[in-house]
């Protein structure tokens, strides 16, 4: 079993009766309240409907007189105005907040399968794939939050949420706190369990190494079902774990076991960064796509507007105009609430959000194939490049109010799509393996026949889900091997997108591989 017990904060029940709680409804008249979700330490958390989108929300109801009594103003004010600055994927949303004259309520977005504290307990050790992809997407909110200059200092499972597909949901910025360059931190705070010994001791830190510690002893438990457990008698300025050592015997994962004894090091001088994390094999093997994208980029992109979920929130009777302004400047009102309720309920999976999408041409940009039709013997569809614009003035005037995108479109069904496509590589020998629903790396070499199933040439049906097998020879060693990932993603009126990104090779090479495909695919 889980090795810690769980400490609760406790809740002193202030008297309530139906005036109060007709007063709080009035002050909610936006949700419709639902049942107990958990208690705080200044208050409960209910689960809501938002009565005009009708999607889940989980409202934290903090008392005034709490907070006062406790001297906790100061840090809930900076945990709220830290939940309004963060906006990604891995973070939970903080919808907007609402002051009572008793309360103050925290509209934050719904985690149905709640922390993963609870989901370690049930589940016990996680398979090493599991907990990777556990562990990417903390790492990935946490290099977010530190571009953003902003620490958590109190990481551990209960503050981690899982969503309906036990995405993660980073949460509970109580005791976070803003970086500045030359200044360093020494409140000693966070659960003794994940602090780092340098905040234990109370000494100075400069905040995202403290992070980095928290995450080695997660990871290690999420693999382990076990926490590193270390006395608390420091020595020589440090703190000593078990007899001045931890055991990784219950790692199999030789890689797994790099990273953590990397991860947990007392001197912070020498414990990986974030970067360095994001860089370690272990951590790179089945990386999703969109965790790939460069911290910029991934900023750039998260302060653009949805003109598909725009146009929903305007079809509701929002101003336009007063919906863009607020967006842009991170108003919170009914206007945004309901315009981030739709995006983040929206039916999407998040590996649909590639480099391509993102990224602008670089050295390592991605090459995507252009072309005008696609013929599908299937269906008669056509895959048509989005690159609908000519040089005509007249249609690079509209341009403005129209999206961009690089890639073979079609309205054909995803499977069919994937079938053409997996003809044609095919047919250029091609290897590839499956690492998503419609995303598969590839690998291309000059002259080599490739690995296939003709299995799969016979079944379009179950094309896709078949695991086509890849040598993973590493020997071979040659300058003009080519890697690149084939995504299909969903676009805008029932299209589907297919874009190649180049990961690895000479460009050229890549270029000649894209023009052979789309001679096999008869385009050109």
């Amino acid at each position: 079993m889980f090795a810690l017990r769980r400490i609760m904060d406790g809740l002193s029940h202030q008297g309530g009766g139906s005036n109060s709680n007709s007063t709080m409804e009035t002050f909610l008249s936006n949700y419709k309240l639902g049942k107990m979700l958990g208690f705080g330490s200044f208050g409960e958390v209910k689960l809501a409907k938002h009565v005009l989108t009708a999607h889940k929300v989980a409202i934290k109801q903090l008392s005034r007189q709490g907070i006062h009594d406790k001297g906790m103003t100061e840090k809930v004010s900076r945990e709220i105005n830290i939940m309004k600055l963060l906006n990604h994927p891995h973070i939970i949303r903080l919808y907007e907040v609402i002051e009572t004259p008793t309360h103050i309520c925290l509209v934050m977005e719904y985690a149905k399968f709640g922390d993963l504290f609870d989901y370690i307990v049930v589940k016990g050790s996680l398979p090493e794939d599991e907990a990777r992809k556990v562990f990417q997407q903390i790492i990935s909110a946490l290099a977010y939050c530190h571009t953003s200059m902003i620490v958590h200092r109190d990481l551990k499972p209960d503050n981690i949420l899982l969503d309906s597909k036990c995405n993660v949901k980073l949460a509970d910025f109580g005791f976070s706190n803003t970086l500045q360059d030359g200044h360093f931190l020494k409140t000693s705070c966070g659960s003794y369990n994940y602090a780092a010994p340098e905040v234990i001791s109370g000494k100075w830190y400069a905040g995202p190494e403290v992070d980095v510690w928290s995450c080695g002893v997660i990871l290690y438990a999420l693999l382990c079902n076990f926490l590193v457990h270390y006395s608390n008698e420091a020595a020589s300025e440090q703190f000593v774990f078990t007899g001045g050592k931890y055991s990784l015997k219950r790692i199999t994962s030789p890689g797994a076991r790099d990273l953590i004894s990397r991860m947990l090091v007392v001197d912070p001088l020498k414990r990986l960064t974030i970067p360095e994390i994001c860089q370690h094999p272990w951590f790179q093997r089945c990386l999703a796509p969109y965790l790939a994208v460069p911290l910029p980029q991934l900023l750039q992109q998260a302060q653009k507007i949805d003109e598909e979920i725009l146009q929903q929130v305007i079809k509701m009777g929002f101003d336009p105009n007063q919906v863009i302004e607020c967006i842009h400047n991170r108003k919170q009102t009914q206007a945004t609430v309901t315009y981030y309720l739709l995006l983040d309920n929206r039916p999407k999976v998040l590996e649909t959000y590639t480099r391509a999408q993102l990224e602008g041409t670089s050295e390592n940009a991605s090459y995507n194939i252009l072309t005008n039709q696609l013929p599908s013997p299937a269906t008669g569809h056509h895959l048509q490049s989005c690159t609908e614009y000519g040089g005509t003035s007249s249609k690079l005037q509209s341009a403005a109010n129209r999206k961009w995108a690089l890639g073979l479109q079609s309205r054909a069904r995803p499977q069919e799509i994937m079938m053409v496509v997996l003809r044609a590589l095919h047919e250029l020998t091609v290897c590839w393996k499956k690492i998503g629903h419609y995303n598969m790396k590839c690998r291309w070499i000059p002259g080599t026949a490739g690995y296939r199933e003709s299995s799969m040439l016979n079944d379009p049906v179950h094309s896709i889900a078949n695991q086509h097998s890849i040598e993973t020879d590493e020997a071979i060693a040659s300058a003009n091997v080519v890697k690149f990932e084939v995504q299909l993603y969903k676009a805008r009126d029932e299209k589907y997108l297919l874009d190649l990104q180049r990961v690895q090779g000479p460009q050229f090479l890549f270029l000649d591989l894209c023009a052979a495909l789309l001679a096999q695919l008869q385009v050109i």
